[in-house]
């Protein structure tokens, strides 16, 4: 009898955290003998698990499952060595024998009497050992044509023999890169493509199929392999017809120049007409007798230790990564139902369609309350431009910093050059020191017509920015109905349309109201006018009273009497409180107008203040009131009257939901039936892994 294999040992390397024993192995023995034991029966459960979860078709879901990869050069020896685990006759011949990926399902078997059977497209195909190979043929040309090509729709072949290993593997095409008659150009890069899909993820475990008669680090599947396991921790390597060049195969399995971690088994193939049972006892002798062979430690040469190595490193894998795939399954699932939950409802009559609608408006209209009115952002938490009560706030205040900012505001500029102008023109057979009322009149109007535009442009910017949140609310709650969406759009443009056209001509009648008449029954006018001409005795004395003056000067002795102009006096600004430093050159030769034109200004400057304040008073009022007529009010109606009483169709048409979205149910419907199978497959799974373990 052989030594024991010690896999913990062996593959320290690959860092697993979960190890087997495996039984001591004997060559001689037949195939059944280290095959059927409570370990495989223990694996099974387990093993049939993964089975079910790649036949429902989980990694279509993006999860990836254990999987042992065959892959190898053209000519390697991969058909011998899944022959000799198999026990039966897979396709041979010339070129690519293997055309599809060939799923293997090798199962342990009571009964004596075999059974065989091949899955594809759904269809499944009962089969013998006498007919397994030209069924495997006719499947794959049904599949992939008659030619030389190459397809990536797998074919499932379950094995249920007596005596076989426990074990599910996919081979895989040969690695070609010269293409021989029949075969696309690009059949390398097909093989290649192919084969990188199935060992790329970290679940796979690679069994890379290694001809002795090769330089090892010249072969392109280990080149492949190296690139998605660089450490090689999930790699084991199958040497074949070791019997073919014995020289110097114990260096390269022992100097593992291409970094093999789970190691390497070295097996001599099937020859000619010989039974399996032959070719394995050929296979013992092989490597006892032979006097370059038999140098090679037992431990890693022939198809027994093939086997249980395989089955174990399986076992091994599955126990690791089946705790994360049952917490994938769950997670995928969770997330399906949510997206499933989202889409509208799939509406089957005209009652069925008119709740919808309605519920959908009573929706947009609760979300416009609360971004609007009510200054709740949650569903817009990260969206600022949506934080409508804080930004329309913002804008009102943007706007009155505007109309107080600009030239028609400023208190002191060309002071009292207007009202002087004015008061010259107004002037009338009359008693002295009354001011016009047309003076102020009219000081009044060309203020409010320079600032008129203001106003006017504030309001159409406001409704610009209402239409993007209005609309950006609306298309949300629509988007999956097509035709809801062109009419609900339709409804909001010529709604706000029509709501921005009345703001602004009760904009322009507000203005005009300002420009045709003076009123305010606001106390702080007159007490600011009261403030501000508390001012004026001591503005016209530091104006006036400042003049050049005659003085007596002495000169060689004599006083003369000589006119001065005390410049630096003079031309110096005046500061007034309240109002700042003001520049009075000019003003003087207006002496008899000035204390009138300073009334005049400062009551505009009072008067002034109530105007602006009017401006954005009234604008904020109205457009609280418009907000919220839109809200409550007019955007159902508009709705109503474009989306249902002029579409063609009826409500049902009007609520058909996109075909994107009719095929996204039918994917999530799906998906959703096809992960709750899968849960129910590892439902009992959890419990049995850590007894796998022990």
């Amino acid at each position: 009898m052989g030594p024991s294999y010690d896999f913990a040992s062996a593959n320290s390397k690959a860092n697993h955290h979960t190890s087997l024993a495996i039984t001591p192995v004997d060559p001689n023995e037949p195939i059944s003998a280290p095959i059927i034991s409570s370990y495989n029966q223990r694996i099974r459960p387990l093993l049939d698990a993964i089975d079910k979860l790649r036949e429902l078709m989980v990694m279509e879901e993006g999860i990836q499952l254990p999987t042992i990869v065959v892959v190898g050069d053209q000519s390697s020896g991969k058909s011998s060595v899944l022959e000799s685990l198999a026990g039966i006759s897979l396709p041979r011949g010339q070129g690519i024998c293997t055309r599809v990926p060939l799923v293997m399902k090798l199962q342990n078997h009571s009964d004596p009497q075999p059974e065989l059977s091949l899955e594809f497209n759904g269809e499944v195909t009962f089969t013998d050992e006498d007919h397994i190979s030209e069924d495997i043929n006719d499947v794959t040309e049904r599949i992939a044509g008659r030619g030389k090509g190459i397809s990536n729709s797998p074919i499932t072949l379950v094995v249920k023999k007596l005596g076989v290993p426990d074990l599910t593997m996919v081979d895989l095409p040969g690695i070609t890169r010269v293409p021989v008659h029949g075969q696309p150009e690009n059949i390398y890069e097909q093989i290649r493509d192919i084969i990188m899909e199935y060992i790329t993820p970290e679940e796979s475990i690679i069994l890379n199929v290694l001809s002795a008669t090769v330089d090892f680090t010249t072969c392109e599947s280990i080149r492949m392999s190296q690139s998605v396991d660089k450490t090689g921790e999930r790699t084991l390597a199958v040497v074949t017809k070791a019997d073919k060049a014995p020289e110097g195969l114990l260096e390269k399995v022992t100097a593992d120049d291409v970094n093999i971690g789970l190691g390497y088994v070295c097996v001599r193939n099937r020859i000619g007409n010989e039974s399996y049972e032959e070719a394995r006892v050929e296979e013992a002798n092989l490597f006892q007798t032979h006097p370059l062979l038999s140098r090679i430690d037992k431990s890693i040469v022939g198809i027994p230790v093939l086997a249980q190595k395989l089955v174990e490193i399986q076992a091994t894998s599955i126990a690791r990564n089946l705790p994360e795939i049952v917490k994938k399954i769950d997670d995928k699932l969770n997330t399906s139902v949510g997206e499933l939950k989202k889409l509208p409802k799939h509406v089957n009559s005209a009652a069925e369609a008119t709740t919808t609608f309605m519920q959908i408006v009573g929706v947009v209209k609760e979300s416009l309350r609360k971004i609007l009115l009510r200054g709740e952002f949650e569903e817009y938490q990260d969206d600022k431009h949506m934080h409508c009560t804080a930004r329309l706030a913002e804008r009102l205040s943007e706007f009155s910093d505007e109309l107080h900012t600009c030239a028609e505001s400023d208190p002191i500029g060309d002071f009292l050059m207007d009202e002087i102008k004015i008061l010259e023109e107004s002037k009338e057979i009359s008693l002295p020191n009354f001011l016009p009322r047309t003076a102020f009149l009219g000081l009044l109007n060309r203020k409010v017509k320079g600032i008129s535009g203001k106003p006017i442009e504030f309001v159409g910017d406001l409704w610009d920015y209402i239409e993007e949140v209005v609309m950006k609310v609306l298309m949300q709650h629509v988007e999956d109905y097509y035709q809801l969406q062109l009419s609900t759009r339709r409804a909001g443009q010529n709604l706000i349309a029509k709501m921005k056209e009345r703001s602004i001509k009760w904009m322009q009648e507000i203005v005009e109201m300002e420009m045709v008449t003076d009123y305010t029954c606001n106390p702080e006018y007159i007490s600011e006018w009261n403030k501000l001409m508390a001012q004026r005795d001591m503005f016209l004395f530091e104006l006036f009273e400042n003049e050049a003056r005659p003085s007596k000067v002495k000169i060689d002795g004599l006083w003369k009497v000589e006119h001065y102009d005390n410049k630096n006096r003079c031309g110096a600004p005046i500061k007034v409180e309240r109002l700042g430093e003001i520049e009075v050159e000019g003003l003087r030769q207006y002496r008899h107008l000035i204390p009138q034109a300073f009334d005049l200004r400062m009551r505009m400057i009072a008067y002034w203040k109530i105007v602006l304040r009017r401006f954005v008073d009234c604008m904020a009022l109205h457009l609280q009131l418009s907000v919220r007529n839109l809200v409550d009010k007019e955007l159902e109606m508009e709705i109503i009257s474009e989306s249902v009483a002029s579409h063609v169709g009826g409500i049902e048409k009007l609520m058909e939901e996109l075909p994107s979205v009719a095929s996204k149910r039918v994917r999530l419907n799906r998906s959703i039936k096809k992960l709750r199978d899968c849960k129910a497959v590892v439902a009992n799974m959890r419990d049995r892994i850590v007894s796998y373990g022990d």
